[in-house]
């Protein structure tokens, strides 16, 4: 595995265990009255934006970023990925310091419930807006484009960005047609944990994220 596939990984990580964005998740197959109408348009929201986003990126950024020598990124690569290490740990010291709110956490399970009770183009956006891997998503499509793709293989590996992503929302949806009152307690759980742990949990995926971005950008800058 090269540099950038553990980049890749750890950015496709992040984006999967974003407190927000599992919290929200969760929230979309609990407050409403249909779980599975809500979770799957919001899932189709969500993936739907991200694929599309993939698709574009593969003709019109391919494999811009790829670099002739193996572990070493270009000078512009470099750079960005310098510069997104010190904004990653920017955002992690801030959002560890933090303290939780519980007015946010309100508007938060306030908003859903709105959500869950909306026709399905709103669901579906409301997933577009809030479930897609959000700042996650440059760092991929660089990270996709380093390893000179063709236009076919960028899809496909975006189409496997995207999949990774929403994991968890996608496995709640399968338990939930598979066993929808335990799998509802369990959710009900989750939420609890989530606001809990889920910060310190992202904030070691985002160090290590971090860790290697520094490592990469100074790799190529000083080659």
């Amino acid at each position: 595995m090269t540099s950038v596939d553990t980049e890749l990984a750890l950015v496709a990580l992040g984006a999967m265990l974003s407190p927000t964005t599992l919290f929200l998740s969760v929230l979309a197959l609990v407050v409403g009255e249909k779980p599975m109408r809500t979770g799957l348009w919001f899932y189709l929201g969500a993936l739907g934006v991200t694929l599309v986003i993939g698709v574009i990126a593969a003709f019109v950024l391919g494999n811009a970023a790829a670099s002739p020598k193996p572990n070493t990124p270009k000078t512009w690569v470099a750079v960005i990925d310098v510069v997104a290490s010190v904004l990653v740990l920017f955002v992690v010291v801030r959002f560890m310091r933090r303290p939780r709110d519980p007015k946010r956490v309100a508007a938060m399970i306030e908003q859903m419930s709105k959500v869950a009770s909306s026709p399905v183009i709103a669901i579906v956006a409301a997933g577009a807006t809030l479930a897609n891997p959000g700042a996650f998503i440059a760092l991929a499509l660089k990270d996709i484009s380093e390893t000179n793709p063709t236009a076919s293989q960028y899809i496909a590996e975006w189409v496997a960005f995207a999949l990774v992503s929403l994991l968890p929302l996608s496995l709640a949806l399968v338990m939930l047609a598979v066993a929808r009152d335990p799998t509802q307690r369990a959710l009900v759980a989750a939420r609890v944990q989530l606001e809990r742990h889920a910060r310190t949990i992202a904030a070691v995926i985002l160090i290590l994220l971090a860790a290697v971005l520094m490592r990469n950008g100074i790799a190529g800058l000083t080659s």
